[in-house]
């Protein structure tokens, strides 16, 4: 009997070569823009205490009541697949002493997470991010500066047609008033809830507002607004942070009704939005960026009171998109110049030392030591639009020869074995 193929998890999907060349661009463009503005880049571990994200994202939140992959260990620990990295990077912060460091600490990682959610197009059950995080700095210069980062990502990145939608959710000061307003607001119209929101009116009525059911929406069309409710300070906060963008010439939209699923963000909160959502993916699930400021977090989670704010990029999403727009990526990798051809057992297996001596003089050199015809070899060769084949056959072997072709003129000519990667270079220069 046939044996069973086995699939691929469902919601995890397999990055092949042919889709590589994005991911690099992406990465390539991502670290280059960081580290310049004076990031430095981290990894933290796949797996984390549990308690970590029941902690910070908060209970009753999609992503601890329903998206959380968690296992047991051996010895009675409970862990859990990293879901997002703020918080991690917050531990990594504290446990490291990181917060001995001149501040702010500008931190960014590249990293995989997994969330146990309906996968559709751009969104995955493992899925990739860039994460960006200033920590010790509450100015509102670093919130616009965060914007800013990222605005220019998605523009070096080939993705223009967007909006930066943005609101400020004020602090523990201001933002009870604005949660009982909104409570007795919802309180007429639960009906119209669905059944995930009825419960939220319970525990976080915020995250109503963050509902893509057309009954949920439909009912907070006339919802309090946040910017009605802050104090003093939170609203001379969001202003500066609208006055440093403006500065920057960095175009925006007030969206009063903008929230983010978490519980520890504070005052300023920013999505990146497509002016159309890819094709095949729900509006819902077309967010390119998203992030905010999390002043309270790092006290949240054990250490001193000390302002901090973020975002990330899903890179599968980022790449759906910029596939969508027809963004030219170059391939990734050094064009060959030369490929070598060999013709038989003696040839084949010279012809790794040879190929290792092309790499160490720095000449990208291509080959297929499987093929044994010369003319599928030199098909190879013409469709990398290399500049010379290098043809080692039997005869070359035992004399220690080997002939160099101009791929442009079809002259050949033969060369000692010993002088043909100085050859090579000589006339690739030329």
């Amino acid at each position: 009997m046939k044996a069973k193929q086995i699939q691929s998890v469902k919601g995890m999907h397999d990055i092949l070569p042919e889709d590589q060349k994005y991911w690099r661009y992406v990465q390539k463009k991502a670290e280059q823009l960081l580290e310049y503005y004076g990031f430095e880049r981290m990894s933290t571990p796949v797996l984390e205490q549990a308690e970590l994200f029941i902690r910070s994202a908060g209970e009753g939140s999609d992503i601890v009541d329903k998206e959380i992959y968690t296992l047991k260990t051996k010895g009675g620990d409970t862990l859990a697949l990293r879901p997002e990295a703020t918080a991690p990077v917050v531990r990594a912060y504290l446990e490291n002493g990181m917060n001995v460091r001149p501040h702010p600490v500008k931190l960014y990682l590249i990293e995989p997470m997994f969330r146990h959610d309906e996968p559709q197009a751009g969104r995955y059950r493992q899925f990739h991010q860039v994460n960006v995080e200033t920590i010790g700095d509450a100015s509102e210069a670093v919130d616009a500066e965060l914007i800013f980062l990222g605005y220019k990502l998605l523009e070096s990145l080939g993705l223009e047609n967007f909006n930066v939608q943005i609101n400020s959710i004020g602090d523990q000061n201001c933002r009870p008033a604005y949660l009982k307003a909104l409570k007795d607001y919802f309180k007429n119209r639960s009906k119209k809830l669905c059944a995930d929101c009825k419960v939220r009116m319970k525990e976080n009525v915020l995250r109503i507002l963050d509902c893509k059911e057309e009954g949920c929406k439909e009912a907070a069309k006339e919802a309090p607004q946040m910017v009605d409710f802050l104090d003093e300070s939170c609203r001379l906060h969001f202003k500066h942070v609208l006055e440093f963008l403006d500065e920057a010439k960095v175009p925006y939209i007030l969206n009063p009704y903008l929230v983010r699923g978490l519980d520890y963000y504070t005052r300023t909160i920013f999505e990146f939005v497509p002016d159309e959502p890819p094709a095949g993916g729900a509006a819902s699930q077309s967010t390119l960026l998203a992030g905010g400021r999390y002043d309270r977090l790092i006290e949240q989670l054990g250490g001193a009171k000390t302002p901090a704010a973020g975002w990330a990029i899903g890179i599968e999403r980022i790449i759906l998109a910029m596939k969508e727009k027809d963004v030219h990526v170059p391939e990734s990798g050094p064009k060959p110049k030369v490929f070598l051809v060999q013709l038989g057992e003696a040839p084949k297996r010279k012809a790794l030392p040879l190929f290792e001596s092309f790499r160490k003089a720095g000449i990208e050199a291509k080959s297929s030591l499987g093929r044994d015809s010369i003319k599928s070899q030199l098909r190879i060769a013409h469709r990398l639009d290399v500049r010379f084949a290098l043809i080692f056959g039997q005869k070359e072997a035992l004399e220690g020869t080997i002939i160099l072709r101009d791929m442009d003129s079809s002259i050949q000519e033969t060369i000692p074995l010993e002088k043909i990667v100085d050859e090579v270079k000589k006339r690739l220069k030329a």
